[in-house]
């Protein structure tokens, strides 16, 4: 069965801008026939109480969704399994830049500025075996294309560079964009709605995912919820949670309704005049009311 999703990072309770990305998860995957799947991205940045807070925000806005929850963490041999697999066919290096290295360093004219430079890319066995007695490498993709072309439902065609990104870091954990290829194609998901902050990254993805010989889902990259001042939407500005708006008297579903040109009670409601078509492109300013 082909499925949509939505995938969050236990990192802190959602504010109403996550929430808005997955009501329009939700929309897209049930208005297309498709199963709606949750999976809790509990790699990194986990806060005790904050995936199970999440499932009972979604649970509260009317969302549903088919089959239990996946733990992304139970995932972390096929990961591993993953990883082992591009290194045996000659596809990965040995990395030992730090950050700041990266940062600092410049890059190719094709790529934009923070893109991995070819450091570690051509050392020889001598030279790792040297740096790593100052710190473990990394692993990352030796990259034979310098862009890589997805489509979009709301913004076309898109290009973006691939350069040779860190498939595990140097602590062991796989990094997010091979994970999130993987997690994917192992739950059927065809369908992947996020925020448009992730559309740059989404070649590299795709990319990855033709080398596995993966399917590559279709995407829906929607407009961010950014504050007054043209910033994303965080906790530093007021009241943002589903709860925290709750308190203050405020109808959360018909906020991100209103936001979304709905006028129906919930989802449920909205599904049936829900068309892709007519979802808003810019980004959602977001005024929380002001505190007591």
């Amino acid at each position: 069965m082909p499925a949509g999703r939505y995938a969050p990072s236990p990192s802190g309770d959602l504010h109403v801008g996550n929430l808005r990305t997955a009501v329009l998860a939700w929309l897209l995957a049930r208005s297309t026939d498709r199963d709606f799947l949750l999976r809790v991205d509990d790699l990194d940045r986990v806060r005790p109480g904050a995936a199970e807070r999440q499932l009972a925000d979604l649970e509260a806005l009317g969302l549903d969704w088919d089959g239990p929850v996946l733990w992304q963490s139970t995932r972390s041999g096929a990961h591993q399994d993953a990883v082992r697999s591009l290194i045996d066919a000659g596809r990965t290096f040995e990395c030992f830049c730090t950050r700041r290295e990266i940062a600092e360093a410049p890059t190719a004219p094709h790529h934009p500025p923070g893109s991995y430079p070819g450091t570690c890319r051509d050392l020889s066995p001598a030279e790792r075996d040297e740096r790593r007695r100052d710190r473990p490498a990394a692993i990352r993709l030796r990259s034979e294309v310098d862009e890589w072309t997805v489509h979009d439902l709301l913004h076309g065609a898109f290009t973006g560079p691939v350069d040779d990104l860190v498939l595990q870091r140097g602590d062991g954990v796989v990094a997010y964009n091979l994970t999130v290829v993987l997690d994917d194609a192992h739950q059927g998901v065809d369908q992947v709605v996020r925020g448009d902050d992730l559309l740059p990254s989404t070649p590299r993805q795709a990319h990855l995912a033709t080398l596995l010989d993966l399917a590559v889902p279709e995407y829906a990259h929607v407009p961010l919820a950014l504050n007054a001042g043209g910033a994303r939407l965080a906790k530093r500005d007021g009241a943002v949670t589903l709860a925290e708006l709750t308190d203050r008297g405020v109808d959360v579903l018909a906020l991100i309704g209103g936001s979304l040109g709905f006028t129906g009670a919930g989802p449920r409601e909205w599904l049936a005049d829900f068309d892709p078509a007519r979802l808003p492109r810019d980004p959602w300013i977001v005024t929380p009311p002001a505190p007591d």
